[in-house]
């Protein structure tokens, strides 16, 4: 193993070194400068579209520029961040925000419901504006393709909200791998505990029609999601384990987590998708529990993997020929093992405690040279981009593709047995009632851009 490393390197510093080094190389940086980008030390003014919940975080992460305008419907969870920016202009429909305040907007944090984070992202786009959007970037397919396709057309500068791509471990993981420490990586586990004591979701979850408070404008928040009765089971946060609004589990967390094992190994497309167990399956809502599997083929030089996704578990996954103790740390109950034909190595949720397992291999182990550059920082690294500089670790030609495969795993939990895929085509091979899941349905009266 140790003679592929110089090829494997060489491998890596190819197309495929996602997020370490800008699209088009090295010192691509000054001539989008040229293109209207802003100096370095001059403010960016943004608007955010989603005020409460991560939109505060989102909002917070970003107060080392202006914060010219925010949109949210829901006047009651938007509260204490409309409070803190009481000069600042204020929305309950973020078109109406891009149409009277679009000539002071630069770029634009969206942090709404995954089911108008394609919609929105879109308005914000095609009008010249970077874009934060919040994992899981899109709630399906057609959607996570489009946002792709447009960030290259439009020439903005964008970022998902998975912040565990610019964590140190994450790219110290794939420094591991790609010196070949751990050898052939043919399996990989990652699990959360999600939804677990975080949102209910299952058989025993109803949405039952209730008045719709003063402080929320429904009509808005539905977007382009099919009209219905507002319910308390959806707003304010535990729309996402219903399959119109949100994609549950996976989509909540596999952004982070499985975030290390895609740029370690610098998946692709998968050949076929699989839910292979679930468990409290609702009539509503996605189910208590299940397991999913995604078959990828050979990379380069890296063989075909198998990728296994766990949630709704109170403690890590039993994995078969691995002893938990074998995975170091006792509060892993989101995290991911990479195994490979000489080791493991494991991280935590986003990327963090990354270590070879077991314990002992870590004890006089010495990390390989650094391979890939290390981030200022999630928000900072877009906002840097934004500016003219490289592009953002996690922009959406990196995240888009990640994210049209993990999506998968959705529309896996809707059918029985497996699921072939193919990419190019963007649709299942084997079953025309899954490809109705690729792309949403737009209400009357809501466009994509």
């Amino acid at each position: 193993m140790a003679g592929q490393g110089p090829s494997r390197r060489h491998f890596f510093f190819g197309s495929l070194l996602a997020g370490a080094v800008p699209a088009a190389g090295f010192g691509s940086a000054g001539s989008l400068k040229q293109l209207g980008y802003k100096s370095p030390n001059e403010k960016l003014n943004i608007a955010a579209i989603g005020a409460g919940g991560k939109g505060a975080s989102d909002i917070a992460g970003c107060q080392s520029e202006n914060i010219v305008a925010m949109a949210d419907p829901d006047d009651k969870r938007a509260e204490k961040t409309f409070k803190q920016f009481p000069k600042t202009p204020k929305y309950k429909d973020f078109r109406k925000m891009l149409d009277k305040q679009g000539r002071e907007i630069d770029a634009v944090l969206v942090s709404c419901p995954d089911h108008m984070h394609a919609t929105a992202s879109m308005w914000a786009m095609s009008r010249g504006k970077h874009v934060y959007c919040q994992k899981p970037l899109t709630r399906t397919v057609w959607e996570a393709r489009q946002l792709t396709e447009a960030a290259r057309k439009y020439n903005v500068a964008t970022q998902m909200g998975n912040q565990g791509y610019s964590n140190e471990g994450a790219r110290q993981c794939c420094e591991i791998v790609w010196a070949g420490d751990i050898g052939n990586v043919t399996e990989v586990h990652a699990w959360t505990n999600r939804p677990l004591t975080w949102w209910p979701q299952g058989p025993d979850v109803v949405p039952k029609e209730a008045p719709v408070p003063p402080t929320l404008d429904w009509d808005v928040w539905l977007g382009i999601a099919a009209w219905r009765p507002h319910s308390p089971a959806y707003v304010p946060h535990n729309w996402r384990g219903f399959p119109d609004f949100g994609c549950g589990a996976i989509g909540d967390m596999a952004c982070h987590i499985l975030g290390t094992p895609n740029m370690a190994l610098m998946l692709t497309a998968p050949t076929s998708v699989e839910c292979v167990k679930q468990e409290g399956k609702g009539k509503y809502t996605f189910p208590q529990q299940s397991v999913i599997r995604f078959d990828f083929p050979a990379r380069g030089s890296m063989p075909p993997v198998k990728v296994f996704w766990h949630d709704g578990l109170k403690s890590r996954p039993a994995i078969e020929g691995v002893a938990n103790d074998e995975l170091l740390g006792d509060k892993d109950t989101n995290g991911s093992v990479l195994m490979g034909d000489k080791g493991m190595v494991t991280t935590g949720c986003y990327g963090e405690r990354t270590r070879l397992a077991p314990a002992a291999k870590m004890k006089d182990y010495k990390l390989p040279p650094q391979l890939l550059t290390r981030s200022p920082g999630h928000y900072r690294d877009w906002i840097r981009a934004c500016k003219g500089g490289d592009p953002a670790c996690s922009n959406f030609s990196v995240a888009g593709p990640f994210v049209q495969w993990m999506l998968l795993g959705v529309i896996s939990m809707k059918f029985e047995g497996k699921l072939n895929w193919d990419a190019r085509a963007m649709r299942f091979t084997n079953n025309n009632e899954a490809n109705k899941h690729l792309r949403p349905a737009f209400r009357k009266g809501w466009k994509f851009a």
